[in-house]
């Protein structure tokens, strides 16, 4: 974001540069000189300023000796030509460097100020990251538990209801075989105590039958 501003505030710069002096020609007074600007296109004309060296001025009019320029504070007039330079001084141009290696310095500063932050960013979302894949994998470990432990209660439910219906069926089985010995021991006893009886019986006929064969002969 800061890259982005510091970009279109430089190429506003230039665009404003450009827009203030693409209308004319500029020049530079050469190094080292304190340049005379006269009225007319001649030494005999009254100097109306002094142009310094690395001084520009905008190209009015050019002729082969003297030119007529104006000054940055607004000032028109003629200034020797073979003093005019189509590029900046030596002194200027170091200047120039010199602002631009401050900005570019100051901008390394910001850029490696910025990838500071950015690292230290990085690390703390790589220390999120790891925290995350810890906390999945535990997740997923308690999933899988929970998973295996879900199977084998669905396995122990379904042997539970198997073995649930076995007894129900063998408690059925139970009941109807209860019942069946049951009826089988009252026939038992209806049987043995029918044996008695008819025993009881018998010893009673023959008893019986002996007291009279005794009484017989004592009536004779």
């Amino acid at each position: 974001m800061k890259n982005q501003v510091k970009r279109t505030v430089l190429i506003g710069s230039f665009l404003a540069f450009f827009a203030v002096t693409g209308f004319a020609e500029s020049m530079y007074i050469s190094d080292k000189l304190k340049v005379t600007v006269r009225r007319g296109p001649s030494t005999e004309y009254k100097i109306l300023d002094i142009a310094e060296s690395g001084e520009r001025v905008e190209i009015l009019e050019t002729g082969e000796d003297w030119t007529l320029v104006r000054l940055d504070n607004g000032k028109e007039g003629y200034v020797t030509t073979r003093y005019l330079m189509a590029n900046p001084t030596h002194a200027i141009r170091l200047e120039q460097l010199q602002a631009k290696h401050k900005s570019l310095t100051q901008q390394a500063a910001a850029l490696l100020e910025e990838n500071t932050s950015l690292r230290e960013e990085n690390k703390k979302l790589l220390s999120t990251l790891s925290g995350t894949e810890k906390s999945l994998k535990k997740l997923d470990n308690d999933y899988q538990e929970l998973k295996a432990g879900s199977a084998e209660f669905l396995s122990l439910k379904t042997k539970y209801k198997q073995v649930s219906e076995q007894l129900t069926e063998q408690t059925k089985k139970a009941d109807i075989l209860d019942k069946e010995l049951s009826k089988v021991e009252l026939n038992q006893y209806i049987k043995w105590f029918l044996a008695g009886s008819g025993v009881l019986l018998v010893g009673f006929i023959i008893g019986f039958s002996a007291k009279r064969q005794r009484r017989r002969p004592s009536l004779l």
